[in-house]
């Protein structure tokens, strides 16, 4: 079941998606590997025309490449993700990742060599390892760092005392849920967007491994997403699992196309 409303013919894409259902190191309810199925299955009920943008979701040449299957080692894993990634940018696409954990996220930024990280977190994920791996979904913006010269972490509001340290050095900006509305997209170079869903609050999306009190509403979401596509270069939304009643997926599906929307209308300028 692809995305619906995605183009069959990858060779005329603007667009490639990608379910990348990892699921090895979440760390509390597990479940991100249905993550790619339902965002599929819950964006079927989206009407195909985009009403701010004047915009028809299948005229924008968005192509399902299906999942890349997971399996055990993450390692590994995210080389075979990063190099399906590094495909789909050399042949002058917009690689777009539907997680799984998050995790993956890695592999898309290694892939795309953005200058700016960008993510949508409830948590700073700035760990250099938990539980002894340092390739866990608590590690993940600690290893985009290796990558990007500075990271943006909007809507998180928790993490251990050596992340808050950690984000306190000049390669980081943590803006906090209460300031997330007036926060403008003012850094250097291109961006890869990242979007946790457990970075909306849980009344919004109770779908996702590690849920975390006090979040962003979904109009909140979308403000970022819609801001900072234009600039991006990447995108995935991860955290998704099937442990509610779809609100987590529905969320998820609807920002990717707000992503895409956003995007081709700065492309279309």
């Amino acid at each position: 079941m692809g995305f619906p409303g995605a183009n069959d013919a990858r060779e005329t894409a603007d667009y490639v998606l990608l379910g990348a259902p990892l699921d090895v190191s979440t760390s509390f309810q597990p479940g991100t590997r249905f993550g790619p199925r339902e965002v599929r299955h819950h964006a079927h009920t989206f009407d195909d025309y985009d009403h701010r943008t004047g915009i028809h979701f299948t005229d924008l040449g968005v192509h399902d490449a299906g999942d890349l299957d997971a399996w055990e080692d993450a390692a590994e894993y995210l080389d075979f993700l990063q190099g399906m990634v590094t495909d789909i940018e050399g042949e002058g696409r917009l690689p777009l990742l539907v997680g799984g954990e998050h995790t993956v996220s890695a592999a898309g930024v290694r892939a795309t060599d953005p200058d700016v990280f960008v993510c949508l977190d409830a948590h700073l994920d700035l760990r250099e390892e938990f539980a002894g791996n340092e390739l866990s979904h608590a590690t993940v913006t600690r290893r985009t760092l290796d990558v990007v010269d500075e990271v943006i972490v909007l809507g998180a509001r928790t993490g251990s005392e050596a992340e808050w340290e950690r984000a306190d050095r000049d390669d980081v900006t943590v803006v906090p849920p209460e300031d997330v509305l007036d926060w403008e997209p003012e850094f250097d170079g291109d961006a890869y967007l990242s979007v946790d869903i457990d970075a909306a609050d849980p009344a919004f999306a109770p779908g996702t491994g590690t849920m975390e009190p006090f979040g962003l509403t979904p109009r909140g979401l979308r403000r970022v997403v819609r801001a900072v596509a234009p600039r991006s270069v990447g995108f995935d939304v991860v955290e998704v699992n099937d442990r509610d009643d779809g609100q987590a997926a529905a969320l998820g599906g609807k920002l990717l196309r707000e992503f895409v929307y956003a995007h081709a209308a700065r492309a279309d300028d």
